[in-house]
């Protein structure tokens, strides 16, 4: 009989419900398939109709947000407010993306057509972008909506065409059902099949969604061990797969000796609001800040040393990322090199805030590693000229800030900034991604192992891909791709054409070619089906068993949940 899925109480610690049963190897296989079923009708199923269908979605999960917050705030302990602001984002995410795959750019939509005066004579070409397949989603620990199992990464891929199976966190397993199941109810009574999106639960279940053959992709938000572990698995099918993994990041933040003398208790303040904000649990919290030494330095680390020493204690996701915290501060402590400035409150459950200082000649790559929750760690320079050799030091990261004063020269600084990471912020704070059309939330290895942003428009292109057609009959091609009429923003003989507007942006069927109509749910693909991908699945299976002693061995929460003997999954 399969383990339990428990809910555990992220204050006490206690066990608060029974969520169901760890997901066996067959159920997965099951689930995988239903959903392999649903991907022909999906990717045939008009942009307006996909998008009505995310935003049937969001509406279900708003109308339920007093209890999702609830639920969610039991396992996380992350508060009304801020619980609630996350359902909200997740829910303009889905609309967001509703609206991205209305107005069509996204799909990249090509016509090149013949020409016979060239040599050699070039025939009639057009591409467009289409889904990869079923696609495998893991549950961030950190965001149990915004990166969970209806988050960022699911919401794109649903607007690209694909099926979605989501590997629920165990740091909020009941939130992660819930949410799923509300969606499914909503899909169902609005005649979209449910099978679009369902959950899976457990370790095993994790690492067998990413090795199964109906999987074509997998986005990943958690630790670089857990990322690198299920990337090699990804690479190692016999059909590889992309891993679009979002891993581990410090956001170094640079503060310019101009900066510091101009206003160094604002700048200590507002650091300090990031380090501290969800209990330092964000992806782009700054965790490492390079202030010049001095008595203007100084005056910064002042300020930012009073914000640490008063902030309460916090609760974090569970209690192995607790462990992890307070083993990584304590490992800082204990470095010659490096002091501690100040420390928080916190007993019992509860981890007190801190603060450490190094100078930058002593910076090591153990000192620079990632401590996920209410710490950073103060790096004193020497010389402002040394900055961009201090940042190639650094592994790249999801983000890097510059503070600055106005009119000093910069342009090195933001050119070695930028170098670093996908993300530049000016006079500002790394924490807050806004889900807009030029966001980028992703940077150089190992802040991820992917080119593509986790959030913001460009996030779809993750689960798409290229086609061309050449000379194809018109009956053939998609409606996107046929002359006349242009609907969506398309570049023909090299020239960028925009929709008028009576043509308008209309969203209409994205057929692929010689596939006829087909709705929703109603296709099925040779490769997807019966008793042959049982067979593959349980090969593919073998081929990874080898990897399991490394994921076991994994110590950070946010990445894969317990082994399957233990109650929370």
């Amino acid at each position: 009989m399969s383990s339990p899925v428990v809910s555990i109480d992220a204050r006490t610690g206690d066990p608060r419900a029974e969520v169901g049963t760890l997901t066996t190897i067959d159920e997965l296989n099951q689930i995988c398939e239903r959903a392999g079923a649903q991907f022909d009708g999906w990717r045939r199923t008009s942009r307006a109709e996909r998008a009505k269908a995310l935003g049937v979605i969001a509406d279900a999960l708003d109308a339920a947000a007093d209890d999702l917050v609830a639920i969610a705030d039991a396992e996380t302990a992350l508060g009304e407010v801020r619980l609630r602001g996350e359902v909200g984002r997740t829910t303009g995410q889905l609309r967001f993306f509703g609206r991205v795959i209305t107005e069509g750019s996204y799909l990249e939509a090509t016509i090149d057509h013949a020409d016979g005066s060239v040599a050699p004579p070039r025939p009639d070409l057009r591409l467009w972008l289409e889904p990869v397949g079923v696609v495998g989603v893991f549950g961030a620990s950190n965001f149990p909506f915004a990166f969970s199992s209806l988050g960022g990464d699911s919401a794109a891929a649903l607007a690209a065409g694909a099926p979605v199976v989501t590997k629920a966190h165990s740091s909020h397993p009941q939130t992660a059902t819930v949410v799923v199941d509300i969606a499914r109810a909503a899909l169902e009574a609005a005649g979209y099949p449910p099978d679009l999106i369902q959950v899976i639960h457990g370790r095993e279940a994790g690492v067998g969604l990413v090795a199964h053959p109906v999987i074509k992709a997998v986005g990943f938000t958690g630790s670089l061990g857990g990322g690198k572990a299920l990337a090699r698995i990804a690479a190692e099918r016999p059909v590889p797969i992309p891993f679009h993994g979002e891993l581990g990041s410090v956001n170094p933040v640079v503060v310019t000796e101009k900066a510091a003398a101009e206003r160094p208790d604002q700048i200590g303040q507002d650091l300090a609001g990031a380090v501290l904000l969800g209990a330092g649990q964000f992806c782009t919290k700054p965790g490492l800040l390079l202030v010049p030494e001095g008595k203007d330095g100084d005056r910064v680390v002042s300020a930012l040393g009073t914000a640490i020493t008063a902030a309460p204690g916090f609760h974090l996701l569970d209690k192995g990322i607790a462990a992890s915290y307070r083993e990584g501060i304590a490992g800082l402590a204990g470095r010659d090199v490096v002091e501690r400035l100040a420390t928080g409150n916190g007993d019992g459950r509860q981890v007190p805030a801190a603060l450490h200082s190094v100078r930058a000649e002593d910076l090591d790559d153990e000192i620079a590693e990632e401590c996920f929750g209410p710490t950073t760690l103060v790096v004193r320079y020497g010389d402002q000229a040394d900055l961009p050799a201090i940042l190639r030091r650094l592994d790249p990261s999801l983000t890097t800030t510059l503070q600055y004063a106005e009119g000093e020269p910069i342009a090195d600084l933001v050119d070695a900034l930028a170098a670093q990471s996908g993300r530049v912020i000016f006079n500002g704070v790394p924490t807050g991604v806004a889900v807009t059309w030029a966001m980028t939330h992703g940077g150089p290895w190992p802040a991820t192992t992917s080119p593509y942003t986790s959030v913001g428009a460009s996030a779809i292109r993750r689960f798409l891909r290229p086609v061309s057609f050449q000379n194809a009959p018109e009956e053939v091609l998609p409606d996107e791709l046929r002359d006349g009429s242009v609907t969506i923003p398309t570049r023909i003989d090299g020239v960028l054409v925009l929709p008028t507007a009576a043509d308008g942006a209309a969203g209409g069927p994205s057929t692929s070619s010689g596939t006829g109509e087909g709705g929703a749910g109603t296709g099925t693909t040779s490769d997807m089906a019966g008793t042959g991908v049982s067979a593959l699945f349980a090969e593919q299976l073998a081929t990874v068993a080898a990897l399991r002693d490394e994921l076991a061995a994994l110590r950070r929460g946010p990445v894969l949940p317990p082994p399957p003997s233990e109650t929370t999954d």
